[in-house]
Order: structure tokens, then C-alpha cells, then sequence
């Protein structure tokens, strides 16, 4: 049994107090040290200093399907690797491999066993030998598990401990103000030795919702997180985690004991001896999503979620002026904690971070102008019966194919000036890796799986893929190699750090502008973005650069003087313009 501090054990028997009160809160703290520190693993005396140590300007991240690459003979995994090694060794540091685990639905979403790799992917050794080389990042899908794994079988068949592991509601229950982003229905009734129970089904009815009101199960969830950080997982992306307590009558959504259960992972991370990052995964409005930050006790970073639909509707409308807006209201991260800026995910584009940001004739234009482009869309139940949309479903490259005006020849422009923007905000940036490969819609996944999310889930072939890569012509040869020199420059700004001073820059609608400046304050950078198909003149007096320093545009090369009267920037042109080159 590891020797706790006297802090590590108030700070988990206050939270422990707060999440249970009805059990012995020092008996259960017992227990959550044994399972987080079992034999061999010892808690630091003190915890981490919140910081900005944990990330620097190098520091970026790309997200993949273990499956991504096929090529019919080698472990996919391997392919990965291959990738990884061969094209991105120097320009990500971090690798996010989507559920690699044994499941069922939901390309991985519907875990069947936390505890084995898909055997069709690899094994543990890959996943090892990638976070050898890589921050490795995975995903903790801790809300539900799948209806046709162990546990859920052992919970009809009665077998304790999981015949209290899920969650279960009555049709007669008042469910009406549950927020949830699906249009299935809620409950599911499913047949156990006990007779009927209907069981609690956020998502589908292959995902079903683990019980947190159970002690055991949280216990659980803290053997499977030593498991993953014991296999070289540094960084925990918590899944849906806005969603894990429920109550009946209530939204079930953001439940102070939500919050109170990523504090107390929290503190086993503060006290861990290896450095694990908490990532919340919560697509909702800003100030929702916020609230993840905790007063500085929650998760280390949460995902920008407006930042995908803002930077689609300022390339497509050729207009800053929504994104600017938000960018200025949004506050900067809190000291030890960042931002994880993304524009395309697995899913999508989410819509819900968009309300309140964009008006809803926009968002309608702006839905319109990708779905000419093959985009899907996805819905959401409403309270009051009623559907919405929940995201859409579409590859970034193809949803930046046209613009609100039509078709042009832009579409590699516009959408290297989308993700350029991505790396100069405050933040870490991530990129999912079709957008790194200028990855098309995937029409024909989407009809052969019947899936929306299918368009943006292409896999692959790899020989394809590389004869591509080897061909400078090619869209996704030019994107990669646009992408990873941006990434590679990045990297040696100090302006760049993800907790660098940001301001907003006030320039013409058509600009979105920041400036940037090192914690030591000895670099800044004006980072200009044309997310407009116009060339685009800015004021030297709108920049206001220092005299008597040397200026540069990191881009171009080009040589910038405070005391000329203008900058010049091409349709979707970017500009980093630095006085420490």
C-alpha cells in the first residue's frame, strides 16, 4: 500500500464526501489509491504546480483512426507508425489514435473491453511502441460501454458488481428536460434475470450509460486510467464526460458531481508520477464548455469547440467579422490549463458551440453551401419534441470547396488559410488527419455504411495514399507539405506559445488578425489571415510594428518595413510577421 500524503488524502476525501456522502469517505479514498497506485507505483509527496510547463510552441497534435491506413497485409497500426515516422516526426508531437479498443458500434465509441486493443488494429506492444515516440493520447470512453460486452452481459445475467453498473429510469419518469445529442429514444428496455429494466441510452442503443451514483464503477474507471498511463497514454481525452451523472427530472447534463468526479481525477493526475494531461471532450455553447477549466482543478485543456463552424463560415462568407467577435469576448486560458484548437474532427462540424456566436440565417447559408458540396447533417432530439442540428457531417477540404459565391480555384488557398489560423490562436493545435491529407467526402462510405459520419472517416489505402504523397501535384502532397512547413516554423516562435499574450486585431472584415506575444515578451507576431477571395490592403498604422526593429513575414520571407505605408495580402493569403526571425 503506497505511503499518501496528508494532502493527496484531504483533497480526495473532500471530493469523495461531496460525490458520495452516503459511504465511508476514508475507506473509499483507500480504495481509489490502491487502484490508482497499486503495487510497484507511489504518489508524489506534492502536487504539480500549475503552469505552463506541460506544452510549448512545439507542441501540436494530430488525431487518427488506428484503421486510417490500410494496405491488406501489415497491421494497421503499423501503417500509422510508418506515417507517422516517415511525415510527421518533427511537426506533431502528439498522436491521438481514436478508440482503439475491442467494440461493436460506433467506430470504437461502443467499447467492449477497456482493457484489450482491437485485435484487427494490434496489440498493446503498437500502441506502446507509437507513444515511444509520440505524447500519446486516448480515449477514455467512460460514459458508456457496449450492449454486447462483458459488462452489460454480466449485468443481465445479475452477476455483481455489474448488475449495479448501469444506469436504469422508468418510461413513467420525468425525462422531458434531458439534454442529450441524439433523436433516439432515451431508454431502452432490455430483458434481465431479474425481469424488464430500461436502461439509460445517451447516445444508442448499443451504448449503454454506466451508473457514477454505483462507487464501484467510478473505482473501475481508476484501474482502467493506470492501465492506459501504465501502456504510455500522457494525455486522457474524457469522452462525453458532460453526460456521466444523471438524475432523473433534471437536464442530466453538467451535474455538479460531474464536475466534482474530473476534480478528483484531477487530483490522482496532480499526484501521478508520470505527467498525464486531462483533455475534456464537451461540445456545447462557450460558457458550458468553459466551465471544464474549473477554477483551475479540472481538466488541463478542453477543446475550442466554436472555432470549427466560426473559421468555416469566415472562409466561406469571405468575413471575419463573427469569428473576430468571438475571439474577442473569449477570455485566455487559466494559468496551467490551454485551449485545443481544431477545426475537423471524427464526428464533424459541431453546430450547438455555435449558437449565440453565429445568426441562424448563417449557419443555415452556411450548412446550404457545404451540403452542395456533399455534406450530411445530423440532428438532435429537442425538449420539446422537436429537432435540431446537432453537427455536420463532412471532410473540411471538401466542405471548403466553394464559398457562399460558388466554385473557384481557391479551394487549397482557402483551406491552408483555414487551418494556418488554427496554429496562430492561443492554444494547442490539432489536426485531424484528413485534413492533414486533403482527404475528399467519402460519398460511398456514407451509402455502404449508412452512416453520416462515415464521410469524414475515410480509410485509406496506403500504397495509394503514398504514390499521392510522392506526386507534387497531388492535393493531398501540396496540403501536407504546406501544413507540416507551417508546423515546422511554428514550432521555433516563442510568440506561439499556447499561453503567449493574444490580442484581436481591428482590421478589415475580410482580415482576421491577432498579435501575439512571448511569455518573455522579447517576440511578438502579427498573425493576418485573408479569409476573403480579394486581395486585401492593411494601414501599416493598423499593425503598429515597433521601430527600428527588423520585421519579417516567416511565410513569405519578406522582408517588412514599420515605416511603409502598407501590408499586401492575396485571396486567403497568411501572414506571420515577426520581429525575431
Amino acid at each position: 500500500m503506497p505511503n499518501p500524503s496528508a494532502t493527496l488524502t484531504a483533497r480526495l476525501h473532500d471530493l469523495v464526501a461531496r460525490i458520495y456522502p452516503d459511504i465511508d469517505a476514508q475507506a473509499y479514498v483507500d480504495q481509489l489509491i490502491a487502484a490508482f497506485w497499486p503495487e510497484g507505483h507511489s504518489p508524489r509527496k506534492r502536487p504539480r504546480t500549475p503552469g505552463n510547463t506541460l506544452w510549448s510552441q512545439r507542441d501540436a497534435v494530430v488525431i487518427s483512426y488506428g484503421d486510417s491506413l490500410l494496405d491488406g497485409v501489415h497491421k494497421p497500426l503499423d501503417l500509422l507508425y510508418d506515417f507517422l515516422l516517415e511525415h510527421l516526426q518533427g511537426v506533431v508531437r502528439g498522436v491521438h489514435i481514436l478508440p482503439f479498443f475491442s467494440f461493436t458500434s460506433d467506430d470504437g465509441f461502443a467499447v467492449s473491453d477497456y482493457r484489450k486493443v482491437n485485435p484487427a488494429l494490434g496489440d498493446w506492444a503498437d500502441i506502446e511502441r507509437i507513444g515511444k515516440s509520440f505524447s500519446l493520447m486516448s480515449d477514455l470512453v467512460l460514459n458508456h460501454v457496449s450492449s454486447q460486452g462483458a459488462w452489460f452481459n454480466a449485468y443481465r445475467q445479475g452477476q455483481a458488481p455489474f448488475d449495479k453498473f448501469f444506469f436504469e429510469a422508468s418510461p413513467d419518469d420525468d425525462l422531458s428536460t434531458v439534454v442529450r445529442p441524439r433523436t433516439t429514444p432515451l431508454l431502452q428496455e432490455v430483458e434481465t434475470v431479474n425481469g424488464p429494466r430500461h436502461v439509460w441510452c445517451t447516445f444508442s442503443h448499443d451504448q449503454i450509460d454506466l451508473d457514477f451514483r454505483n462507487p464501484e464503477v467510478l473505482l473501475e474507471i481508476v484501474r482502467i486510467i493506470r492501465l492506459h498511463v501504465d501502456e504510455g497514454v500522457r494525455i486522457l481525452r474524457l469522452d462525453a464526460v458532460a453526460f456521466i451523472w444523471k438524475e432523473v427530472g433534471t437536464p442530466s447534463i453538467h451535474m455538479p458531481k460531474t464536475h466534482a468526479i474530473i476534480q478528483l481525477l484531477r487530483v490522482l493526475m496532480d499526484f501521478a508520477g508520470e505527467t498525464v494531461v486531462l483533455l475534456t471532450e464537451t461540445n456545447v455553447p462557450k460558457a458550458e464548455n468553459l466551465s471544464y477549466f474549473g477554477q483551475r482543478n479540472e481538466a488541463h485543456s478542453i477543446y475550442n469547440f466554436p472555432l470549427p463552424p466560426l473559421v468555416l463560415h469566415a472562409m466561406m462568407s469571405g468575413s471575419a467579422r463573427y469569428i473576430r467577435a468571438w475571439q474577442r469576448a473569449m477570455p485566455p486560458a487559466p494559468l496551467g490549463c490551454a485551449y485545443l484548437n481544431f477545426t475537423a474532427s471524427h464526428d464533424g462540424v459541431g453546430m450547438r458551440p455555435a449558437e449565440g456566436l453565429l445568426p441562424p440565417a448563417e449557419i443555415d447559408r452556411m450548412i446550404a453551401t457545404a451540403q452542395a458540396s456533399g455534406a450530411r447533417v445530423s440532428m438532435r432530439a429537442l425538449p420539446d419534441g422537436g429537432q435540431s442540428v446537432y453537427e455536420l457531417n463532412t471532410s473540411y477540404f471538401s466542405a471548403l470547396g466553394r464559398t457562399f459565391a460558388g466554385e473557384d480555384d481557391h479551394q487549397i488557398a482557402r483551406f491552408l488559410a483555414s487551418q494556418t489560423i488554427v496554429m496562430s490562436l492561443e492554444g494547442i493545435p490539432a489536426f485531424y488527419i484528413h485534413s492533414m491529407l486533403a482527404t475528399p467526402n467519402d460519398i460511398d462510405a456514407v451509402e455502404r455504411r449508412g452512416m453520416n459520419r462515415a464521410i469524414n472517416r475515410h480509410r485509406w489505402d496506403y500504397p495509394t495514399l503514398k504514390a499521392r504523397l510522392a506526386d507534387p501535384d497531388s492535393n493531398q502532397s501540396r496540403v501536407l507539405a504546406a501544413l507540416s512547413g507551417r508546423l515546422r516554423i511554428r514550432a521555433r516562435q516563442p510568440a506561439f506559445h499556447p499561453n503567449a499574450t493574444q490580442f484581436t486585431l481591428m482590421l478589415d472584415e475580410r482580415v482576421f488578425g491577432l498579435w501575439r506575444q512571448s511569455l518573455e515578451r522579447d517576440q511578438s507576431i502579427f498573425a493576418l489571415h485573408n479569409v476573403s477571395g480579394q486581395p486585401v490592403t492593411i494601414a501599416m498604422e493598423d499593425l503598429n510594428l515597433i521601430a527600428d526593429e527588423p520585421w519579417t513575414d516567416l511565410l513569405s520571407g519578406e522582408t517588412v518595413q514599420p515605416d511603409q505605408t502598407a501590408v499586401q495580402l492575396a485571396p486567403y493569403q497568411c501572414r506571420w510577421i515577426t520581429n525575431r526571425p
